[in-house]
């Protein structure tokens, strides 16, 4: 019978058992090594709130803390969610991590004339 994937969509290589973990939107049990796993860093407080909480502070500059997530996720809960995507028979043989997405810096009209030149 013919096989999706080289590692059946799990990275246990001569590991006879691997421990379960619960996914973090459903709460499904699924192997800690076949679970899609996405660290999360987001700031406590939103932006506008941040504006209001750095007027109200008595210090000048004081850095809110962060908020730093590991979420793992089911196949199903992962695909559902854009987390990952299904991809063509050909384009699953392709290991490495696809292009991240940059936001440009948004540049003045002077650092435009100055690139041109």
């Amino acid at each position: 019978m013919p096989f999706k994937r080289r590692n059946g969509g799990r990275n246990k290589k001569n590991r006879g058992h691997v421990n379960y973990i619960r996914c973090s939107n459903c709460g499904r049990t699924c192997p800690k090594d076949k679970a899609i796993k996405r660290f999360l860093v987001r700031n406590m407080v939103d932006a506008s709130s941040q504006r209001d909480v750095a007027d109200a502070s008595v210090y000048d500059v004081y850095v809110l803390p962060k908020l730093y997530i590991k979420q793992q996720y089911c196949v199903s809960c992962a695909v559902h969610a854009r987390i990952v995507r299904v991809r063509k028979k050909e384009f699953r043989r392709i290991r490495e991590n696809p292009n991240r997405f940059r936001r440009r810096r948004e540049t003045t009209g002077d650092d435009k004339k100055k690139a041109g030149n």
